[in-house]
C-alpha cells in the first residue's frame, strides 16, 4: 500500500478504481473501442470525486509469472496506471492478486479505518474484477454504487464459441447486481450521492 494523500476526513464514500492499468494493452484480448468514452466518463468520475474531497483508492493486478512478457508481472512495467487517467490525488494505492480488490489486500482495513461506509466502484473488466469486487463488498457490508459506464470491458468467447459482446456483458452484469449487490448509476449520480450523504452527516 501507498501512503495516503490528503481529503475530507469526514468522508465517508470512497471511489475504487480497480485495474485501470497498461498491462491491459498488451493482452490479445485489447480492443480500443469503446476505451476514449470510457475514460472520459471514468476522468469525469475521478475529477469530480476529488473536487468533493472524496478519497480515490487505486487498485492494480499483478498475477502469473514474473517474466518481462507477462504484462501483469511486476518486472514487465506495465503494472501502472493508464496514461490517460486524469491527475487526480490518490488517498491509497493497493496492489492485488485476485479477483477482489478486498481479498488480501488490507483494502478493508483501510476503508475501516477511515470511516468509509460506502464505494463507488469502477474500473477493468466489467464483469470480473469490478463485479467480484462489488458483491464482495457488499457481503461484507459496504453500501455499493456500481457505475457501469466508468468501467470497460472485451468480448468474451463462450465454450461453445459464442462470442459475447461488451453490451451484453454489462447488461448481465447491471442485471446481477442490481438492489442485490449494489445500486447502478451513472457518474453524476454517484458524485451527486456522495455529497448528499456528507450534507446529511454534517
Amino acid at each position: 500500500m501507498t501512503a495516503a494523500t490528503a481529503f475530507r476526513p469526514d468522508a465517508d464514500t470512497a471511489v475504487l478504481l480497480i485495474d485501470v492499468q497498461e498491462s491491459f494493452r498488451h493482452r490479445p484480448y485489447w480492443n480500443p473501442a469503446g476505451f476514449e468514452p470510457y475514460m472520459a466518463r471514468t476522468n469525469a468520475l475521478l475529477t469530480g470525486a476529488a473536487a468533493r474531497g472524496l478519497p480515490i483508492v487505486r487498485i492494480l493486478h499483478t498475477d502469473g509469472p514474473a517474466t518481462p512478457d507477462n504484462p501483469f508481472s511486476l518486472v514487465s512495467g506495465h503494472v501502472r496506471p493508464m496514461a490517460e487517467l486524469a491527475n487526480v490525488p490518490i488517498a491509497a494505492e493497493f496492489l492485488k492478486r485476485r479477483h477482489s480488490a478486498l481479498a488480501g489486500t488490507g483494502l478493508s482495513i483501510w476503508l475501516t479505518e477511515h470511516g468509509i461506509r460506502r464505494l463507488i466502484v469502477a474500473g477493468i473488466r466489467t464483469e470480473q474484477c469490478c463485479e467480484t469486487t462489488t458483491r464482495h463488498a457488499s457481503d461484507e457490508g459496504w453500501t455499493v454504487d456500481y457505475v457501469t459506464e466508468a468501467t470497460l470491458t472485451f468480448p468474451i468467447r463462450h465454450a461453445s464459441g459464442v462470442v459475447v459482446g461488451v453490451d451484453e456483458l454489462k447488461l448481465r452484469t447491471e442485471v446481477a447486481l442490481q438492489d442485490r449487490f449494489a445500486q447502478i448509476v451513472d457518474v453524476e449520480a454517484a458524485l451527486d450521492r456522495a455529497t448528499q450523504r456528507s450534507a446529511v452527516a454534517a
